[in-house]
């Protein structure tokens, strides 16, 4: 495998699969430029180098074909701006004229690929779509770590065109290192806070932290699942009760193993969802009919820093609260702040997951902790042990 920083880009045009699957408002600007911004290095250095970039990316989900609400060239004044020069944009990701596009790149050239999901060939992992991407560019570097868990047609399948020329860029490389210093080079003890509404996304995830961390904090509305697992009435709360039983099953693992899994003991409950709604701090157990807990309250907050201030390796997931919400958002943000204050006192802390992502950046928190995952799902998946075929395509 090639490493990114000794290769010579020199007179070569470099293929970029890179994740600019970013926001953008009713007047297609971008409300959040974190993806892009963190693919920047890499581009950086190709161009530096003397060689070309043509960047391939998606955005959104298009269901049938091109959509202009989809199109990455709403994205091209910012990238002009980020990198000080005009970025060529091709209406199609492949044929003649993207053909011909990255045919007359000179060094220092940056070509945008028009939305690979415009093509279903991309998700469905074809191989001649594959193929005619990769006619495009003379070396494969993949900086998509969020989408390295998708077996798709330009994260996986394209690097089999590229033997000897395929590498990851440093986004995904960082990444990777900062995922394996969590599950490989864990600083004791090691506490994973993982929220969210639901306990079905994170149940593989619970199942393997369960053999490696110490303590394993529960919040958001999956918290609901567990405490009636566990007996209480939880009112109007959010419950999956078809995975009650997976609760029970990962609370006996986690005695069994001598993992600490802390199911918060308060909550604040509210008589409807809603901002305005009338709220109350209960007992987890005094949950009133009807009403519904809608973040964590103070006594778990208190018991969660507290572990987290003990903590030499923190992993977070997943919010505590409805924190998109002002009235229910006091738990997500006094989390991210026990969290920015740990690594302060020497934690290593990893944040990933959407959710997650944007309460360090509403807070100001995401340069106070170590590292902020692009990923959420592929983080995810990696810590549960997944092989992601994005990374295997290069390591393999």
């Amino acid at each position: 495998m090639n490493t990114f920083d000794q290769f010579h880009f020199a007179g070569r045009k470099a293929l970029v699969r890179v994740d600019f699957n970013v926001p953008l408002d009713a007047a297609m600007q971008i409300t959040d430029t974190t993806r892009i911004d963190a693919a920047a290095p890499t581009i950086v250095k190709i161009l530096s180098g003397g060689g070309a970039v043509i960047l391939m990316s998606h955005l959104g989900r298009p269901k049938e074909g091109p959509e202009d609400k989809y199109s990455l060239r709403h994205l091209l004044p910012y990238l002009g701006k980020k990198f000080g020069r005009e970025v060529k944009f091709a209406p199609d990701c492949i044929g003649p004229e993207a053909e011909q596009l990255a045919a007359t790149l000179q060094a220092g050239d940056i070509l945008l690929l028009e939305n690979l999901r415009f093509y279903k060939q991309e998700t469905k992992g074809d191989r001649e779509f594959a193929a005619k991407l990769a006619a495009l560019g003379d070396v494969y570097v993949n900086d998509a770590f969020g989408t390295a868990h998708r077996a798709h047609a330009s994260t996986a399948i394209i690097a089999d065109f590229f033997p000897g020329k395929k590498m990851f860029g440093y986004l995904m490389d960082a990444e990777l290192k900062n995922i394996d210093k969590v599950l490989h080079d864990t600083a004791r003890p090691f506490t994973a806070v993982l929220g969210g509404a639901k306990i079905s996304g994170k149940i593989e995830i619970i199942r393997n932290l369960i053999g490696k961390a110490d303590h394993i904090l529960i919040g958001g509305g999956m918290m609901f699942t567990f405490l009636k697992a566990m007996g209480m009435n939880v009112g109007s709360s959010l419950v999956e009760e078809e995975l009650l039983d997976v609760a029970r099953e990962a609370m006996d693992l986690a005695r069994e193993k001598g993992v600490e899994l802390v199911i918060p003991e308060d909550t604040i409950a509210a008589d409807r969802f809603d901002n305005e709604a009338m709220r109350e701090t209960v007992d987890c157990s005094e949950i009133p009919e009807g009403w519904m807990g809608l973040d964590i309250g103070p006594f778990t907050i208190g018991t969660f820093s507290d572990i987290l201030m003990e903590s030499g390796t923190i992993l977070w997931n997943g919010p505590m609260g409805v924190f998109e919400m002002d009235n229910f958002s006091h738990g997500t943000e006094e989390i991210a702040h026990a969290i920015a204050e740990a690594t302060a006192a020497g934690a290593f802390s990893l944040i990933g997951g959407g959710d997650s992502v944007a309460a360090v950046n509403k807070y100001g928190l995401a340069a106070k902790v170590s590292y902020v995952s692009t990923g959420g799902g592929a983080m995810l998946e990696y810590i549960e042990g997944k092989v992601l075929p994005g990374v295997a395509a290069i390591k393999g």
